[in-house]
């Protein structure tokens, strides 16, 4: 736990994205979240935070903003070796204050893992009263339209 002192939170850089694929296909082929493309991770590079520990990204998540009064938490992942001290409790809060500061009302998240963000306050709702905005990455999705994950959304 001596690591856990010389943790950074910090946004996402270019060089961050390859440890971000592997570390979220690496959790994704333990079916604990959906796998992620190159491109699907450049393309969103400025949503991305990570914690990174000697060097190295141990954790990341992201704030996607979807529309003026909407946004999805994605693509939370902590490497097996990181599990447990807190990491991601500090990413989702890290999103949640982002959220808050810019003014969004509404936070919403797919997950394989409920219980853990109803800590948070996140609500399990049904997927149809999302918006159909929220779909467009689901459709490019190989598990589309059955992947099990559970909606959930948080009033901030």
């Amino acid at each position: 736990m001596g690591e856990k002192s010389n943790m950074i939170l910090r946004k996402a850089v270019i060089a961050d994205i390859k440890p971000i694929q592997k570390m979220i296909n690496d959790l994704a082929k333990k079916n604990e979240m959906l796998p992620r493309t190159l491109n699907q991770l450049y393309e969103s590079l400025r949503d991305f935070w990570v914690c990174a520990a000697g060097g190295e990204v141990i954790a990341c998540c992201a704030l996607h903003i979807m529309w003026e009064d909407l946004a999805e938490i994605r693509s939370v992942a902590v490497s097996p070796n990181h599990q447990g001290q807190g990491i991601g409790k500090k990413m989702i809060h890290l999103c949640l204050k982002e959220a808050r500061k810019i003014g969004l009302p509404r936070v919403f998240l797919l997950t394989y893992k409920p219980d853990f963000f109803k800590k948070f306050g996140f609500q399990i709702v049904d997927k149809n009263t999302l918006p159909h905005k929220v779909w467009t990455d689901c459709i490019n999705c190989i598990k589309f339209p059955d992947c099990g994950e559970v909606a959930m959304i948080k009033n901030l």
